[in-house]
């Protein structure tokens, strides 16, 4: 498997890398076009080395030129190539003209789109628009691209697949579902998250040869996760050594929540686990995991004692936003004074409460934020489609107003800070069930108290909880996946 760059880029980041190679390194834009046709055919040949006919549809940007280019291989290879154009080729400009010309030496053949038509082809090149969309996709474009994803034929996408938004992962109405794509020059950050994990496909990745000196000269903020290995234990440590954890929640029916979270925070190796919940199921908690101590807590005095034994606090695991859980939440974030993880029902009285939030912001470099897309929209007053349509903009804005670190839940999860933002590409569809959250929460707080920063805890706890999670499906199965199944992976990986 090809390994990808770290550093990801919005569109405009790309466009100022590739102009300091043309105009200060000399590579013209002809000879960067064609660098991208030959790794979009080399694509086509490592991965559909059998296929024999090929269509490639053309639109009316440089994104067409590298079409033309594959097709013009293509046809030197000895393939049926067929060109389709949705705009006169004739119409191009400077690169992309001259790859139409040189594919019209090399005796091909265009055709013009046609809602009626049908594909006759072993494999699909998608060069329609690439990352010149701004707006919705409609009429011929949107016809074009449904045509190609109800085809069923492979599809290699250039650059990125048509209708993908390169700066959010959020579609322009309609996007090709490509099965592989081959990008260019810099990763683009809207690859990763949202929706396009069900649009890239296999993504394949060159630099066009480009100096590595020009990658200096345009700074982003935002990378992708990578594993990083937890430092060795001292052979004379104790289970002091490693922190002690505090959940706090388990309204009445809801105690298997921290229940996850408590066993997820002990798998991940914190030294100690504490439980303040309900009194009525204290006692039952830790009946087959008695490693973890509970305490049936009623009242907001009852967590002084053992705030003073923590060394972090998880609050919200069913937690509930009655008023018992409002008291608790309000004490932890008021009294408590070392890290705190601010999970689910506690995210939502957080959202309303003015006296909460000012304790929050008291202590900005404290506290981790886990919001889902749907907490996501209470804390900001957004709504879930504006979040989901711009997850960048959205982690930014949490963290900006709450500060700390925040992790934006979701495919691609984000994890923000003040100076970087983090895209994990680990997890799946697996994860859509009940209490996967609450995991998350507990392994985030395991590596608080064994050392880890904000950052780096809530890092690696989204990227070990995903992949605890594609361990998991890997061996049985994405559907019918449980939050608890992903426990004994954890422990296999924190080691």
């Amino acid at each position: 498997m090809q390994d990808l760059p770290i550093n990801l880029y919005n569109k405009q980041q790309i466009k100022e890398l590739e102009q300091i190679a043309i105009e200060e390194f000399g590579i013209s834009s002809f000879e960067l076009m064609t660098r991208a046709g030959e790794q979009v055919f080399a694509c086509l040949r490592q991965h559909y080395g059998q296929a024999q006919r090929i269509t490639v549809f053309c639109g009316s940007g440089n994104n067409a030129g590298d079409g033309f280019i594959v097709a013009t291989l293509a046809l030197k290879a000895g393939l049926t190539v067929t060109a389709c154009c949705l705009s006169d080729p004739k119409k191009l400009q400077g690169a992309a003209l001259y790859a139409y010309e040189d594919f019209l030496q090399a005796n091909g053949e265009i055709s013009y789109f046609d809602n009626n038509q049908q594909i006759f082809a072993d494999v699909i090149v998608d060069a329609l628009l690439g990352t010149g969309v701004a707006r919705d996709i409609t009429g011929k474009y949107a016809d074009a691209i449904q045509l190609i994803n109800n085809s069923k034929i492979p599809v290699i996408a250039v650059d990125i697949p048509s209708g993908l938004n390169p700066d959010t992962g959020d579609i322009f109405a309609i996007a090709v579902k490509a099965t592989a794509t081959v990008t260019f020059i810099g990763l683009k950050q809207g690859m990763f998250t949202g929706q396009a994990a069900d649009y890239c496909g296999k993504l394949c990745y060159s630099s066009l040869a480009i100096p590595e000196q020009i990658f200096n000269r345009v700074f982003t903020a935002i990378f992708r996760l990578t594993g990083a290995a937890l430092p060795p234990r001292n052979r004379y440590s104790h289970k002091g050594s490693f922190g002690h954890v505090l959940i706090i929640g388990g309204d009445h029916g809801f105690s298997g929540a921290i229940k996850l979270a408590g066993e997820a925070a002990l798998r991940t190796g914190a030294g100690l686990v504490s439980i303040a919940t309900r009194s009525s199921h204290a006692g039952l908690i830790n009946i087959n995991r008695p490693e973890l101590m509970c305490h049936g807590v009623e009242t907001a005095a009852e967590l002084i004692p053992l705030f003073a034994k923590a060394t972090v606090v998880i609050v919200g695991p069913g937690l509930g936003q009655n008023t018992w859980g409002k008291e608790l939440f309000f004490s932890a974030v008021t009294t408590f004074k070392k890290q705190i993880v601010i999970d689910a029902d506690a995210l939502n009285i957080l959202s309303q409460s003015h006296a909460a939030l000012n304790a929050v912001k008291r202590k900005p470099y404290r506290t981790i934020l886990t919001p889902h897309v749907g907490e996501a929209a209470r804390l900001i007053l957004g709504k879930k489609d504006q979040i989901e349509g711009n997850r960048f903009a959205t982690v930014w804005a949490i963290q900006q107003h709450y500060g700390g670190v925040v992790v934006l839940k979701g495919p691609g999860s984000l994890i923000a800070d003040d100076q970087q933002l983090a895209v994990s590409t680990t997890g799946n569809p697996g994860m859509a069930s009940g209490g996967m959250g609450d995991v998350l929460s507990g392994v985030i707080g395991g590596l608080l108290a064994q050392g880890l920063s904000l950052a780096a805890a809530a890092q690696q706890g989204v990227y070990l909880h995903g992949l605890a999670a594609d361990m998991s499906a890997k061996n049985y199965g994405e559907r019918g996946m449980l939050a608890s199944d992903l426990l004994p992976y954890l422990r296999e990986l924190v080691n």
